[in-house]
């Protein structure tokens, strides 16, 4: 039995209480519940009643029986309150006929027991009725009112308001709104009902329930007011409903909408897109979706193949209940739907289709798939909807909804709300799957244009890494290299275009092309990256031509880019460098200490009309020389600067000298960096280039210096000769006293002292003649009849490779050769002799 409120706490609620009888009777009859007004009506105490059948009350057998017979007793305009007259047996003996309304209730754990109301007196009409009746109900006859007396008691309901309780007056008169109305919004609706009884103030609430036996709840909009009489008495309370469910309905689509559009497309992953659709679909339409998407997309293909089996793979799927245990299909596994089922009639047809699960269509498809038919029968499925997933003309995929929690079935609007969720989400499916797609592309393209591997040299061992950004950033233009060049040296990259895309990974390539054309001509840092500015002036403006320019392509303002240059001589030891807007490079000594280079940094490339400085430095045998992209030093978070970026990459270059990476150890060194110093997200491309110096030893560079004099070319072709023997190279001789001679004579000849004469023996055996003048040499094709011309010709047949390499005064001619006798890089023989 409820207790009833303490009288010592609320007297008019314990009054209240003792007017009406409420009695608790489990399903087997026995009552369990007794208050004071059932004490009031049949005069036994609650422990007397507690516990015995009901039947005992009855004044007329058969007994208690009559309890289900009371439920079958309904009225026509309200099936959904058992209600009726029974008989019986006061204290005293006298027979009592009770008007009794009935509520069936099912507790958490599923049993069942019946609540069973009826009012102590109030029951027939009173005198002061027709006053209170007249100033509430005859203001609006046509609305659902209901007046109630000062002890919250109904009194009367137009037509409407009887419809609204579901009883008529006579079966409701006397009881409270929660007697009738057994759910917590009566509870709500009668203490605003008190509060508005208590102090005069109107009140406004909407409420949403669902009545036992409906298959949908319905929305009220109530105002309540007090009623007094024209001298001031209080009559009672009126309230009055308005049927707003079809308004409530289309709040909620809105609301449904809205909170899709918010939800679906916040990132450009296909996968996360269907799942957020079926995130926003579940609980509020349906209580289990799938999003299936055709596997034909997987392949780049623009539509599936007409006439091709449909077969899909599980994007996304959601349930009301934990785990998803309704899916057949675990995410990412394949599965075919059959010819008549709502899913292959959703896209052969291209419409959404709604069914019943009891109809013979899909009976007959239910009947050939076992492992669903499981599911539908476990869980209970009553209803589906199947709607394509189509975007820009083409189906992507389905969508199949469907409820079994809800008692209530998919009706039109339902399928107009999941044909707009699907059209939205599949836009924003489209477009991820266009970026994939896209990125995939300018993913490829940028790493076939950065170096597949890293050429041999002899200068430098190298290790690098490339990591792209997130999805959301897409593909950007960092890249690095590194370039052989004359004399032994090496040229490092590093360099960065603006945007991300498709087009900026076009124009890294264009750029590190020119910058190996530059190199190759033996530029110096500085007027190498001067000609790459006017390069990338030169693109911007053909980039901003009208009609040009793809935002999709991640172009903005044209082209703009960074560079850092540097070449580093393992003769001399000494490293030149250039940047143009990048990040200063690091140097790790053979201590232990890093040392962030004072290269002057030079406006960015693109700007045009403004000079780029050079520096030198000299970087001992076993330095590591760090080039990276300003990816790696971005900042993390607002409060995060470039600053705090370089002091984590010190960091993680800092060590005790045994700590540093030995030479096997630079890809780990890389690692090292990339985990230290990125978060676990980049936002932009990271390019890392780590280099560690070597020198070449003394005894492998010979030098001479060579007299003006045509006849000094003996002398020379001699201590070549000489040398050559003492290398192990005795072979090369002959090849190498041709080119010597040829290369002193045009020096001699065309240039100007002092002339300089240097055999380098490393990979290759490379001859290299300086002079002092600025002019270059040219190869030309000499006719029959003349005496000269052929020195060069002769030279490019006999090498490799040659060359001119200038200088702020003068001019480097080379050549370089194969050689044989060489082991491990190490020359065979000879002696540690320095040249003069």
């Amino acid at each position: 039995m409820e207790p009833p409120p303490d009288p010592r706490r609320d007297p008019a609620a314990g009054e209240a209480e003792a007017l009406t009888a409420r009695v608790t009777v489990a399903a087997d009859g026995t009552v369990t519940g007794w208050n004071t007004g059932a004490e009031r009506l049949l005069g036994h105490p609650a422990a007397w009643a507690v516990g015995r059948p009901a039947g005992e009350l009855l004044a007329e057998p058969p007994g208690p029986q009559d309890l289900a017979d009371l439920a079958a007793r309904t009225d026509p305009a309200a099936p959904s309150r058992p209600h009726g007259t029974l008989a019986l047996r006061h204290r005293d003996g006298r027979r009592v006929d009770v008007p009794v309304l009935a509520h069936r209730r099912t507790a958490a754990d599923g049993t069942h027991d019946w609540l069973l109301i009826g009012a102590v007196t109030g029951r027939r009409p009173r005198p002061e009725d027709e006053e209170l009746l007249r100033t509430g109900l005859l203001q609006a006859p046509t609305c659902a009112v209901s007046v109630y007396d000062t002890d919250l008691r109904l009194r009367g309901s137009t037509l409407a308001g009887q419809r609204l309780l579901g009883l008529s007056d006579d079966a409701s008169r006397g009881l409270r709104l929660t007697d009738i109305v057994a759910l917590p919004v009566a509870e709500e609706t009668e203490a605003h009902m008190r509060r508005t009884l208590e102090t005069g103030l109107p009140c406004h609430l909407e409420n949403h329930a669902r009545a036992p036996g409906e298959a949908r709840g319905r929305a009220w909009s109530v105002h309540i007011h007090r009623l007094e009489s024209p001298d001031g008495r209080i009559l009672g309370v009126s309230t009055t409903g308005h049927d707003m469910t079809e308004e409530h309905r289309a709040r909620e689509r809105l609301q449904l909408i809205a909170e899709a559009g918010g939800r679906i497309g916040s990132t450009l992953d296909v996968i996360r897109t269907a799942q957020e659709l079926a995130d926003v679909v579940v609980p509020g339409l349906a209580d289990f979706v799938s999003v299936d998407l055709l596997t034909a997309f997987e392949d780049g293909a623009e539509e599936a193949a007409a006439g091709a089996p449909l077969t899909l793979r599980r994007a996304a799927h959601q349930s009301a209940l934990p785990g998803v245990p309704e899916a057949v299909l675990a995410r990412g596994e394949v599965d075919m739907y059959p010819e008549g089922s709502p899913a292959a009639e959703s896209l052969r047809s291209g419409r959404a289709v709604r069914h019943r699960f009891d109809e013979t269509l899909i009976a007959g498809w239910i009947a050939g798939d076992r492992a669903r038919a499981a599911r539908i029968r476990d869980f209970g499925f009553h209803s589906l909807i199947a709607v394509p997933l189509s975007a820009r003309g083409t189906t992507l995929g389905v969508v199949v909804l469907v409820r079994h929690r809800r008692p209530d079935p998919f009706e039109d609007d339902d399928v107009v709300l999941a044909e707009e969720l699907a059209a939205r989400a599949a836009v924003c499916i489209d477009n991820a799957r266009r970026y994939t797609r896209e990125r995939g592309t300018a993913v490829t393209l940028q790493r076939s244009l950065l170096p597949q591997r890293l050429p041999e040299q002899s200068a430098v061992e190298v290790a690098s890494r490339y990591l792209p950004a997130g999805a959301r950033a897409g593909v950007g233009g960092d890249w690095f290299d590194v370039i052989p060049l004359s004399g032994a040296r090496v040229a490092l990259v590093v360099g960065d275009v603006v945007g991300h895309g498709l087009h900026a990974s076009a124009t890294m390539g264009r750029l590190r092309t020119a910058v190996r054309t530059l190199a190759d001509i033996d530029l110096p840092p500085d007027e190498l990256l001067t000609h790459l500015d006017d390069l990338v002036a030169r693109l911007a403006a053909d980039v901003d031509l009208p009609g040009d320019t793809d935002p999709a392509d991640g172009v903005g303002d044209g082209v703009g880019a960074t560079c850092l240059y540097a070449v580093y001589d393992p003769v001399s030891r000494r490293c030149t460098l250039a940047r143009a807007g990048h990040p200063p490079p690091a140097v790790v000594r053979a201590d232990g200490t890093v040392d962030l280079l004072d290269v002057p940094a030079g406006p960015p490339l693109g700007l045009g009309g403004l000079p780029f400085e050079p520096a030198e430095t000299e970087l001992p045998e076993g330095s590591l020389l760090v080039l990276y992209t300003d990816g790696l030093v971005a900042a993390r978070s607002p409060d995060d600067d470039v600053d705090d970026g370089l002091a984590r990459l010190r960091a993680a270059l800092t060590g005790p000298p045994d700590a540093q990476p030995t030479p096997c150890d630079l890809d780990a060194l890389c690692d090292r960096i990339l985990n230290r110093v990125l978060p676990s997200r980049p936002v932009d491309d990271v390019a890392l280039l780590v280099a560690r110096t070597r020198a070449l030893d003394t005894a492998r560079v010979a030098t001479w210096t060579v007299s003006p004099d045509p006849a000094a070319v003996a002398d020379t072709r001699k201590n070549v000769v000489a040398r050559l023997e003492a290398w192990g190279l005795t072979e090369a001789s002959f090849v190498t006293e041709l080119i010597v001679s040829e290369l002193v004579t045009n020096a001699i000849r065309h240039g100007e002292p002092p002339i300089r004469l240097r055999l380098i023996h490393d990979r290759t055996l490379i001859v290299e003649v300086t002079d002092a003048s600025s002019t270059a040499p040219h190869m030309r094709r000499a006719r029959g009849y003349d005496e000269g011309g052929r020195g060069l010709l002769l030279v490019a047949q006999l090498s490799r490779r040659w060359g001119t390499r200038p200088h702020a005064k003068g001019k480097t001619i080379w050549a370089e050769q194969e050689i044989a006798g060489i082991v491990g890089g190490e020359p065979v023989g000879g002696e540690r002799v320095g040249g003069e």
